[in-house]
């Protein structure tokens, strides 16, 4: 079973399905455990139940079916992990960011120092983080993170570049200000223009000001970053490979962030056994200084049966994301001529 939405971020419905054969058995027109418990109460004999992470789903089986295995969602489960790696990543990026272009010092980054050293300021004195939050007029969250935080160049965010016009010409560019080193900005851009540059004189000053003509490699953003840490090894290409060792081999914690990746990656390929590999994870993931994989981790031990049962069993909630994927599709094609009734009917038939 899965959630749609009928309205995004206002209404949604509920989709149910055989997990075995794909068969589409019926659509319900809200996400409430109520609804769902009456559905299960009048369908009895069901023993296994593929869900995502939904507090009211589970609590809807637990009352109706309190003897079914329930199965999570192998899928949001890496989604959740996904989310923690990006933020873990941006924590640690100055760390990271030293095998690329050095993080540029501006007004963000002093406003930042300044406000670390007022919160460790007070705290040092012994006043409270709520208080702390209070004098300072920053949210109790920040202030948190600001304090758990023991230098504050962990705070301090790499640029975040993406991919310019500029970038295929950046190895003539480099060679040219090497050999002349007072070469016009306006000389440059004729020549790569004759080269095949198609972007404006602005892009070419922004890029060589950023420093991003001199740096042994180009910046990535955190997220990039976390996208090459979460992808397949095999499906990397050289230079994403060499860009993604770099940043492992400068900041110790994105070895270990790495290591953690890949093992709990290889326990979504479901067998038995896979619940005592995530016992022995979720220890070691514990032990290293990574909060927000510790959070992930408690994420985990909160819906740990369910979680267990999809790491071992081969059931999972594929089929339902399909049926939504094609439901959208319905919708586009039903927009302002019918209501729930309708649309049930359509998804049901397939």
């Amino acid at each position: 079973m899965d959630d749609f939405a009928l309205r995004k971020r206002h209404r949604y419905a509920t989709v149910i399905i055989n997990a075995v054969t794909r068969e589409r058995l019926d659509v319900l027109a809200d996400r409430q455990a109520d609804t769902l418990e009456a559905w299960l109460r009048a369908h009895p004999g069901v023993r296994v139940v593929c869900r995502d992470s939904s507090g009211a789903y589970a609590e809807a089986i637990r009352r109706a079916l309190p003897e079914a295995v329930q199965v999570g969602d192998r899928r949001h489960i890496w989604h959740n992990l996904a989310e923690a790696v990006v933020k873990e990543v941006a924590a640690h990026s100055v760390c990271w960011g030293k095998s690329g272009p050095p993080p540029r010092e501006g007004v963000r980054a002093a406003t930042t120092r300044d406000r670390w050293r007022q919160v460790h300021a007070l705290l040092d004195q012994g006043v409270g983080l709520l208080e702390c939050a209070r004098r300072l007029g920053l949210a109790l969250n920040t202030v948190k993170r600001y304090a758990r935080i023991a230098e504050p160049e962990r705070l301090v965010r790499v640029p975040k570049y993406r991919p310019t016009l500029v970038d295929p010409f950046r190895d003539h560019l480099r060679r040219r200000r090497a050999e002349e080193p007072a070469v016009s900005v306006q000389q440059l851009l004729a020549e790569i223009k004759e080269l095949g540059y198609t972007g404006s004189q602005n892009l070419l000053y922004r890029y060589i000001n950023q420093g991003r003509v001199e740096c042994d490699q180009l910046a990535i953003s955190p997220k990039r970053l976390a996208g090459l840490l979460l992808s397949e090894p095999g499906t990397l290409t050289d230079a994403q490979r060499e860009r993604l060792d770099a940043a492992i081999d400068a900041c110790g914690e994105m070895t270990m962030l790495s290591g953690l990746i890949r093992d709990f990656a290889a326990l979504l390929d479901p067998k038995d056994g896979n619940d005592r590999l995530l016992a022995a994870w979720i220890e070691l993931a514990r032990q290293v200084d990574l909060p927000h994989v510790h959070a992930f981790t408690r994420g985990l031990a909160n819906d740990r049966a369910a979680v267990d049962a999809a790491l071992s069993l081969p059931f999972h909630n594929g089929g339902t994301e399909g049926v939504n994927t094609k439901t959208k599709l319905l919708k586009r094609q039903m927009y302002g001529r019918a209501g729930f009734a309708l649309l049930r009917h359509r998804i049901l038939l397939g």
